[in-house]
């Protein structure tokens, strides 16, 4: 999906968008492919503060260079868009989850690190310290469904195709605070 597209399609699924700087071309392209992307990743930051969240987000920090997402969803529940193509989120996780995927069936345990989440999911981090106590606004879990249903909607993927962090990369606890299999049922709904 070019970012174009991408941009349409959420706005036409109601998302309130924030696009940051040259977040059209800001990507991680020169590391490796992007692609074929086949779901939506979601993370949390654990990280407090909006401008702060989405500025890390953007460039990154020492270590792991930016973009670290596509779009950041803050706790109002703007979606600041910072980066299309291959962005630095997914990391290794396990090549049995990602053919789960793509065949958009139950999930398997994630037990390994051996393939490239990079190339293959769209990543949203999420405004929250991940410590199961900071809350997550209504605003910010709409926003969450209704980005993950633009994607899908533009890919003929149904919530199958979105999972967490946590069950991607073994030993990732985000989004921690929600269970996916809600988030899974509300995009469900929203996709039908």
């Amino acid at each position: 999906m070019s970012a174009s597209r991408m941009l349409s399609r959420l706005k036409a699924e109601g998302v309130t968008v924030v696009e940051v700087g040259d977040w059209e071309t800001h990507n991680r392209n020169h590391k490796g492919p992007w692609g074929p992307v086949n779901g939506v990743m979601i993370h949390h930051t654990v990280t407090s503060g909006s401008k702060r969240t989405v500025e890390i987000c953007r460039d990154g920090y020492s270590g792991l260079p930016g973009p670290l997402c596509h779009g950041v969803i803050t706790k109002d529940g703007r979606v600041h868009l910072v980066g299309h193509g291959r962005a630095n989120h997914a990391g290794l996780g396990d090549d049995d989850v990602l053919r789960a995927v793509i065949a958009e069936r139950a999930l398997p345990a994630d037990n390994e690190a051996n393939t490239d989440g990079n190339r293959h999911f769209y990543g949203f981090e999420c405004e929250n310290l991940g410590d199961g106590e900071d809350p997550w606004p209504a605003a910010q879990l709409e926003a969450v469904e209704r980005v993950a249903a633009a994607i899908c909607r533009h890919h003929g993927w149904t919530e199958r195709s979105v999972i967490g962090h946590l069950e991607w990369q073994p030993g990732k606890i985000d989004p921690r605070g929600f269970t996916m299999a809600s988030m899974r049922a509300r995009i469900r709904d929203r996709l039908q």
